[in-house]
């Protein structure tokens, strides 16, 4: 039982001390407190310059502060004033931030500036230009993709076309101007040169078309003639000569007549 007692007193004694440890008065100093209000964020107010020169300026705790300093009070140092170098390096951020923003903006253009003339220039996009899609494409398409020059004639005008060599001539010049149309297509020039090239290269390949057109009708026409001449020569007859007269007498008499 009383070492229950001297147990109990024991831990009471113990729970006071740990609770008198644990209480700290706050202590505060108007002196650091103006300072640090004053250095901070606050005005700078001479008036919180402490300690005051009191009565008659004959408080010796003033001259042993501020005599050693005497500018101290009339100077604004607090970094976020506005001659401060806090807000002069926020107005350098901000300053510096507008002038990369400038920067940035000017590089882009000259991005896109960049980009758009690479595409006008560079052979490589050609295809995706809008004209080449849109007209000259579907105008090429025979020449690119090499469609047969003899489909719609007759084996007959086939024939005659290869062994005269028209058929050969045609495939030269379309091959010819195909190369031409490739060049154009994949050589990195201006755009607007580009579609003049494929303007006057269609002119040719027109001409060309045409002039191939006009042999293939003409070659169909000289073998129908030919077909026809050869059936009137197979199914011709002789013509018999005028009974009682000889070839010889018709000839003299029209030579007879001739001389008068």
């Amino acid at each position: 039982m009383i070492l229950k007692l001297i147990l109990w007193h024991v831990i009471a004694l113990l729970s006071l001390m740990q609770g008198m440890a644990q209480t700290v008065k706050y202590q505060t100093d108007k002196h650091i407190v103006n300072q640090q209000e004053r250095m901070v964020f606050k005005q700078w107010d001479r008036k919180k310059f402490t300690p005051t020169s009191g009565f008659l300026g004959l408080n010796p705790n003033y001259w042993l502060t501020w005599a050693w300093h005497p500018n101290y009070p009339r100077t604004d140092l607090r970094p976020l004033s506005a001659a401060g170098p806090q807000s002069q390096r926020l107005l350098l951020v901000a300053a510096m931030k507008n002038t990369e923003e400038a920067y940035k903006k000017h590089a882009d253009t000259l991005r896109n500036t960049a980009l758009t003339e690479m595409a006008g220039h560079a052979g490589a996009v050609s295809a995706a230009d809008p004209l080449w899609q849109l007209y000259y494409r579907n105008e090429f398409r025979p020449l690119t993709q090499g469609t047969d020059p003899l489909d719609g004639t007759t084996a007959e005008v086939r024939e005659y076309l290869a062994g005269t060599g028209m058929l050969d001539w045609y495939t030269g010049e379309a091959s010819a101007l195909a190369e031409r149309l490739q060049g154009v297509r994949t050589t990195n020039i201006e755009r607007g040169s580009r579609i003049m090239a494929y303007h006057r290269m269609l002119g040719e390949y027109r001409s060309l078309l045409s002039t191939w057109e006009t042999k293939k009708q003409r070659a169909t026409l000289y073998l129908g003639l030919f077909k026809t001449n050869r059936n009137v020569r197979e199914t011709a007859q002789p013509i018999a000569a005028p009974p009682g007269r000889s070839d010889i007498q018709i000839a003299d008499d029209i030579l007879g007549k001739s001389k008068l």
